[in-house]
């Protein structure tokens, strides 16, 4: 028996704990370790979703699920492993298995090929690729945008560089011309827990910045589509913006990688979305 989410500092020989989720992280490390075949994870949930079947009850369980799609997923809002598990995974291709700790041992069988659950592996194990794997989101964030601050260089890292020394993440930020057509404005996103302490950093920095006002939204929620298959695949996102559309929902932001976009919407609209999106790239469960 080894104890779970706890770490050590080589150098001083503190421990510490590794925050939510650490049990995950550090099952990955020992299975890495010892170089096991696969790590199994028991926990309350049997599998990786599509998406969340609390919101989208049609969403369906992965059999499979390539590292950095769920590296995604987990990082843009699903909770189903830590995020660090996933990276160590990923870094020593060591296989993720997630089941149900609630599965009875004497109901599963044996000889299944693969038992009740969600294998996380590399994209090479995976023969069908989708273009979309699932729809992750979170209602914990926050909406800041500096009006009218001056389009020059050294700007952006007056606004960002005393974030980064507050230990706030950053994480949309979208650069546009304002009203005026002689400045900018710059929007970003924050955690919701972080809110008042990123106001509070940019209005303290306000004769630095030289913006006119700020303008704040707490009532966000951000929308993730993910997929490795994107990378092959053109008109993905354009496909979202318009069903989002004809459902009248507004978007902030945008943000996108190369197998993941991302945007901000009112948070009133958030179920809406997800089961629209979940829809329209054919998660839902046949």
């Amino acid at each position: 028996m080894i104890a779970g989410f706890q770490g050590i500092n080589p150098d001083t020989g503190r421990i510490t704990t590794l925050g939510r989720g650490g049990s995950d992280t550090s099952a990955v490390a020992i299975a890495a370790a010892l170089k096991a075949d696969r790590c199994d994870i028991y926990t309350d949930v049997d599998g990786v979703y599509t998406t969340d079947p609390r919101v989208v009850p049609k969403a369906r369980r992965l059999d499979k699920i390539a590292f950095e799609d769920m590296l995604e997923l987990a990082s843009q809002g699903a909770k189903v492993l830590q995020v660090r598990s996933v990276e160590l995974g990923m870094v020593h291709n060591m296989p993720i298995f997630v089941r149900s700790s609630f599965d009875k041992p004497e109901d599963i069988d044996p000889h299944a090929n693969q038992p009740p659950g969600t294998l996380i592996c590399s994209e090479e194990e995976i023969m069908e690729m989708h273009v979309v794997t699932g729809i992750a989101f979170s209602k914990d964030e926050a909406q800041i945008s500096v009006r009218q601050i001056e389009d020059k260089p050294g700007v952006a890292a007056a606004i960002f560089g005393p974030l980064a020394d507050a230990n706030i993440n950053v994480d949309m930020i979208v650069q546009n011309v304002s009203e005026d057509g002689k400045t900018t404005d710059l929007t970003f996103t924050v955690p919701a827990a972080d809110y008042n302490r990123a106001k509070d950093t940019i209005t303290s920095a306000k004769a630095k910045i030289g913006y006119a006002r700020l303008d704040t939204a707490t009532d966000v929620a951000k929308v993730s589509v993910i997929g490795s298959g994107m990378r092959s695949h053109a008109g993905v996102a354009a496909k979202a913006f318009k069903a989002l559309s004809e459902r009248n929902i507004n978007i902030r932001a945008i943000t996108t990688s190369e197998i993941k976009f991302s945007v901000l919407i009112d948070a009133a609209y958030t179920e809406l979305a997800v089961r629209t999106l979940h829809t329209l790239y054919g998660l839902d469960q046949a």
